[in-house]
């Protein structure tokens, strides 16, 4: 299955800014989180901080309650890295009003990310920040990470996400930045034996609802979260017959806490940013994979012309 995503045709350097701050320990996090706030404050722009609530805690000590900074709950998004660009547009709209320019500080609860899978989609969310806000001359976006536990090739990887890094209070271009270079997914993992396989086409939408619900019924899923999935299989079964070649195939396994459906299909999604950003009102199509990163955990993509395109949902067997 594809292990790429190809580079997009330079238009030119970026006006919109992505930092890395890789920090050890409520000392360093304080000094550079501060040092940026600082920076937004003098220049009058808003500032939006989305951090876990021990950080929250620590910052808002120091901030005094100053109204040009935000505080948002990034719990309410759920595990799945997918709903966060939509989110982050969101509150960086809000706060830029008039366009006035908005500094985002963001960490990721990579603490929280139970497989492999899950961090590897965590990652390839920063690195789709490059080209989600490629435009956005008003906007810029520090990402904090804390190394204290991590080894080197995890700090590494995420390092590639970013063009830019902030050390001792300087942002300074990030070598190891992947610029222009397509982005390289880790492997998909093999299905968990044993798992489920069905052929499905034109008609058989209902054969592929009860198919999944059997299945993830038998693995512990709950009822309120069988109906979300429901929805979601329908969704990504449907795109399949239309625009993957008018057929597929469904595999669905239980792997560890989590229900897994994996659909395979001809088609190509050509769009990385495909069921990432919110659906306009009047838009006809689209909404598929938008709906799945909504309703599911975690929703895996791989797609390339030579091998077509899989799909994979994970629904935990409870709410974590």
């Amino acid at each position: 299955m594809t292990t790429t995503v190809p580079p997009t045709p330079d238009p030119g350097p970026s006006p919109f800014r992505h930092e890395l701050y890789p920090y050890r320990g409520e000392a360093q996090f304080l000094s550079g989180t501060l040092d940026f706030i600082h920076e937004a404050l003098e220049g009058d722009e808003a500032v939006v901080v989305a951090v876990p609530s021990d950080k929250t805690s620590l910052l808002r000590r120091e901030l005094d309650h100053d109204s040009a900074v935000a505080f948002v709950d990034t719990t309410t998004l759920g595990s799945n890295p997918g709903r966060h660009i939509a989110a982050w547009s969101a509150w960086m709209s809000e706060r830029g009003e008039g366009g006035r320019p908005v500094r985002g500080i963001g960490e990721t609860a990579w603490s929280q990310a139970r497989t492999a899978a899950h961090r590897s989609e965590l990652r390839y969310h920063e690195w789709l920040l490059n080209r989600a806000f490629a435009r956005s001359s008003t906007w810029s976006m520090l990402c904090t990470y804390d190394t204290a536990e991590e080894d080197p090739h995890a700090v590494q990887a995420l390092s590639r996400c970013h063009p830019l890094i902030r050390r001792d209070g300087h942002q300074a271009a990030n070598e190891d930045f992947l610029t222009g270079q397509e982005y390289a997914f880790e492997a998909l993992s093999a299905p968990c034996d044993p798992y489920q396989e069905l052929s499905y086409t034109d008609g058989d939408l209902a054969v592929v609802r009860s198919k999944v619900a059997q299945c993830a019924s038998d693995a512990g899923v709950t009822k309120e979260r069988l109906a979300r999935l429901a929805v979601a299989v329908t969704e990504i079964a449907t795109n399949s017959i239309r625009h993957g070649g008018g057929h597929g195939t469904l595999r669905t396994w239980a792997q560890e806490e989590t229900f897994l459906c994996e659909f395979r299909d001809a088609g190509h999604i050509t769009d990385a940013m495909a069921g990432r950003s919110r659906p306009e009102v009047d838009q006809i199509g689209g909404r598929g994979l938008w709906l799945a990163h909504q309703l599911c955990d975690l929703v895996e993509i791989r797609s390339t012309r030579d091998h077509g395109t899989t799909i994979r949902l994970h629904m935990d067997v409870v709410d974590q």
